[in-house]
């Protein structure tokens, strides 16, 4: 039974959108009621479906119909549109097409376009446009007159910063898209519109720089959002989970931000973003691993502050990956490791504790993830209090009880203020995964278990690929020129190229040679000799 029903599954092939658009093809009759039935047929007379029928023209009186989606258009907009069309339009003896006419007349103020498909149609009408029917014409006019509410450009959530701009993305496409172009200023910025979700006709929008960004990787990003095909497209994940190079790894290969100067940034670099319709998170490709302990306001510092950073963010990584394993294997294996009088405190602080040194890291970090994530979940007043709080009284209260040592606490308090530490949430969730794996090898194998996994890691690291460009670059491979602005940043005037293997290799460089502020001085100096 369970082979037939795994049979009959392999059969089915997706065709919701042919099924459910049976019924909108065709095209437009001159019959007005009959289209305004259609409408409501189609829409299953839903509430926010209006339909207002007026006269057309000041002496003429064309019966018509405008359609619109409530809350999805200007309201105003429309309201000034039914006033000029039924009581300001007139047409002249001399029209012949009155069609044109009409059209001519409202695109004054508005974008139009002629539609004669029924699938155009609703198209157009659930995207937020409004359409114009006229009784007696086989076609109708599409009205744009977008609105709605939308929220305010505020500072971004997730990516904080002390030195930079303090606007971020929204939930509007255009704003987003808007917001970067007024960062590059240039004719070779190329936006491409793509649609995704047979159902929810999600706008997507890819963003790259013509003559700095590979053709190999554009037309690899365009051709993976072309290939999906689903019901609906709600946010941004959706499609990173559909066009990365790797399921089956818990780093991230493709990188998303809230900050338009973060996506400006990449765009130099010859990277490609993509827009979402309905959230505030851009994903840019490809993302290389040593992009996720980068942050843009280290561009904003010195050099000598940008490496001390980069260099913390990378340690704290990797204390927030070993700092429990680490733990376990010293104190199971390896106690001659550690410092006499340390090891008689520890020892002390254990004696009444009645699991060995795994089982009690377990427990703290699952208690530990528990509270992060009610934190997260919470309401955001309610939620800080429950991570803080909580975290001190369970705890106080587990060293009490006997069920955790006071050095376990610490450690566990150690390796999540860490995590938190970490740049990219994405990443740290990684290290979060792993981590466990790590602990176990550490109780089974000692130092030689960690350095297993780590090896395991590596090797993995090595292996993955974002679109076609190896993960650890510039590591592995090596590329010296791109180790500029890897764990180091050198100064802006050393950066003089651009990433290679992202960028197109035949336009590489991005800044003259003469940046140093040496150069400054001796033009200074021959100023002052003339």
């Amino acid at each position: 039974m369970w082979l037939r029903l795994r049979n009959q599954n392999k059969k089915q092939v997706y065709q919701y959108d042919k099924v459910a658009q049976e019924g909108i093809y065709g095209t437009i009759e001159r019959d007005l009621h009959a289209n305004i039935e259609k409408v409501r047929n189609i829409t299953g007379n839903s509430a926010d479906i209006v339909i207002r029928r007026f006269l057309l023209g000041k002496e003429e009186n064309l019966s018509s119909a405008l359609c619109f989606v409530s809350g999805m258009v200007d309201e105003n907009m429309v309201q000034q549109l039914l006033i000029e069309a039924s009581v300001q339009l007139s047409f002249p003896s001399t029209c012949c097409d009155q069609l044109d006419y009409i059209e001519k007349k409202i695109a004054t103020a508005n974008t139009t376009r002629r539609v004669k498909q029924w699938n155009e149609v609703f198209s157009l009408l659930m995207s937020g446009e409004s359409i114009l029917f006229i009784h007696g014409m086989q076609e109708a006019i599409s009205i744009a007159v977008k609105g709605g509410e939308y929220r305010a450009i505020t500072e971004p959530s997730t990516q904080l910063s002390i030195r930079g701009p303090r606007e971020g993305f929204t939930e509007s496409l255009g704003t987003n898209v808007a917001m970067v172009r007024r960062r590059i200023q240039h004719p070779h910025v190329r936006v491409e519109a793509i649609t995704v979700g047979e159902v929810t006709h999600t706008n997507v929008r890819m963003m790259y720089m013509k003559e700095i960004a590979d053709d190999n990787i554009v037309e690899e990003v365009r051709s993976r959002l072309q290939r999906i095909c689903m019901d609906g497209v709600l946010e941004s994940g959706y499609i990173e989970q559909l066009i990365e190079d790797e399921t089956f790894t818990t780093f991230p290969t493709i990188y998303h931000t809230e900050r338009p100067d973060s996506v400006a940034a990449n765009l130099l670099e010859g990277r490609v973003a993509i827009f979402v319709e309905g959230t505030p998170f851009v994903l840019i490709a490809p993302a290389v691993f040593i992009q996720f302990f980068q942050a843009v306001e280290d561009y904003y510092a010195r050099f000598d502050i940008a490496t001390a950073l980069r260099f913390l963010r990378i340690l704290v990584f990797f204390i927030s990956l070993v700092a429990p394993s680490l733990y376990i294997a010293a104190t199971t294996f390896h106690q001659e490791m550690i410092p006499t009088s340390l090891v008689i405190a520890i020892a002390a602080q254990r004696e009444s504790v009645p699991f060995p040194a795994f089982v009690e890291a377990v427990i703290m970090e699952v208690t530990f993830e528990i509270l992060r994530e009610a934190g997260v979940r919470l309401p955001r007043t309610v939620g800080q209090a429950v991570s803080i709080v909580g975290a001190l009284v369970i705890g106080q209260a587990a060293v009490e009880a006997g069920f955790v040592s006071s050095v376990m606490v610490i450690v566990v308090s150690i390796t999540a203020i860490a995590s938190f530490a970490t740049p990219s949430f994405a990443i740290a969730v990684s290290a979060r995964l792993i981590r466990f794996l790590l602990m176990v090898l550490a109780a089974l194998f000692g130092f030689y278990g960690i350095l297993i996994g780590l090896i395991w890691m590596t090797i993995h690291l090595c292996s993955l690929r974002s679109f076609g460009v190896p993960y650890m670059t510039p590591l592995a491979p090596l590329i010296p020129t791109n180790l500029r602005d890897t764990f180091v940043r050198f100064p802006l005037w050393a950066l003089t190229d651009r990433p290679h293997g992202i960028t197109e290799e035949t336009n590489i460089v991005r800044q003259g040679d003469e940046q140093r502020p040496e150069h400054n001085q001796e033009t200074r100096r021959e100023g002052d000799e003339n």
